[in-house]
């Protein structure tokens, strides 16, 4: 039913729409992951720099960088990353994948849903804004010709982040994307939209054949022609498949401007685990399919930046079920070819887990999130402003400077 639903919208967009294809797809696409749950990113990015960090996590801290078996990954003398991130540690190491620390938001609920709610439509707390980030910076986009496939969410459900904006589609698969017709005839079906728009002189001339060019590129997406590159290998989980789908979107110069995708499972109260264990085995599906979809897309790298997000990080000490409870700051991941990446942005803040009055404790905040969502949209010339009114903006560095 939700198929369906998608694949109806999306026809209604593209038949009765008034937006043009994209001929040289746009100078960029912005890829957003939401990790929901709140990742443990003091275990993914862990500082073991720092002794107090092993004292309060005597069973799932991550061995220092050395010859223990699953011992973490040297980024730095006082970084190490998960060793189920490997596959991303040389895009770390070339300078193309880079960390923010500390980052987050103010509320102090410590609530999912009330953390996701905030994030996604990008505000402070208490002080809601109109719409989501996304939607805000796609309406500032109209002029620049976008198309029903400008916005896409990788799944059954349209995010928050999206709400406001002109463009959006909701899919799981390219595949679902066809018209419903008896012999499956696209190819006659788009001849004969090309005649009638060819004859047509009105105002349907235009929209009508930018839809034909559309149908078109849509009908090449087809998943037993795809071949990813450089080698890459797509897992077969949901989020892996999802980039693929998002990588055959580029590739096919359909407009795309920004893709958004989840990877559920993140609230690891209880049997966290350390480098193996609940989170390891969500950390290995998070670095396989970065990773892969890096490579299938390294020819387009400075066309594509890859942002990983949570709500909020996780208590600084684990609990008695060894597990974390939910916490404040995380580690803010971005992958791409403008990156300031080969380096672990911002102020450590330390491990004190006595630094808030209310709601959860947990990392220190010392980044707000907004500033690094808007430092890479400012590279992209957007009127960060009126995406994020109110911000007193404070960029971490995270984007080389243009």
């Amino acid at each position: 039913m939700g198929e369906e639903r998608s694949r109806r919208a999306f026809l209604s967009k593209l038949v009765l729409g008034t937006q043009q294809v994209v001929e040289n797809a746009g100078g960029h696409t912005l890829v957003c992951i939401f990790l929901r749950g709140g990742a443990d990113t003091l275990n993914m990015v862990a500082p073991y720099g720092d002794p107090t960090y092993y004292k309060v996590r005597p069973t799932i801290a991550i061995p220092a960088p050395g010859k223990k078996p699953n011992s973490g990954l040297k980024l730095d003398d006082f970084y190490a990353f998960h060793p189920k991130l490997a596959p991303l540690l040389p895009i770390f190491h070339s300078g193309e994948l880079g960390i923010v620390q500390g980052v987050g938001t103010d509320n102090p609920t410590g609530s999912h849903f009330d953390a996701q709610d905030q994030m996604e439509h990008g505000c402070a707390y208490g002080m809601p804004v109109n719409g989501g980030w996304l939607g805000r910076y796609l309406r500032t986009r109209v002029g620049e010709q976008l198309t029903p496939l400008s916005a896409v969410a990788i799944g059954e459900v349209i995010p928050e982040s999206f709400r406001g904006s002109p463009v959006t589609t909701a899919i799981r698969a390219i595949d679902q994307i066809h018209l419903d017709l008896p012999a499956e005839d696209t190819d006659a079906v788009c001849a004969a939209l090309s005649k009638m728009y060819a004859a047509d002189v009105g105002i349907l001339k235009e929209p009508g054949s930018s839809t034909v060019q559309l149908l078109k590129r849509v009908e090449k997406l087809k998943s037993k022609s795809y071949k990813a590159e450089q080698g890459a290998v797509y897992a077969d989980d949901r989020f892996s498949q999802g980039l693929k789908e998002i990588a055959r979107l580029i590739k096919a110069d359909v407009g795309l401007e920004v893709a958004c995708l989840d990877l559920d499972g993140w609230d690891t109260h209880f049997f966290q685990g350390g480098a193996e264990g609940l989170q390891a085995s969500l950390i290995d599906q998070l670095a396989k399919g970065m990773s892969a979809f890096y490579k299938d897309l390294h020819a387009y790298n400075r066309r594509v930046t890859t942002i990983a997000i949570t709500e909020f990080g996780r208590r600084i000490y684990e609990n008695g079920s060894l597990g974390t409870d939910h916490g404040r700051g995380f580690a803010f991941f971005a992958m791409g070819a403008g990156v300031s990446g080969g380096k672990v942005h911002g102020l450590y803040p330390g491990l004190q887990d006595d630094q808030y009055d209310l709601g959860p404790g947990g990392m220190k905040i010392t980044c707000d999130y907004r500033s690094v969502l808007a430092e890479i949209l400012a590279w992209r010339k957007a009127p960060t402003a009126e995406i994020f009114p109110g911000l007193d903006m404070k960029p971490p560095g995270l984007i080389v400077a243009s």
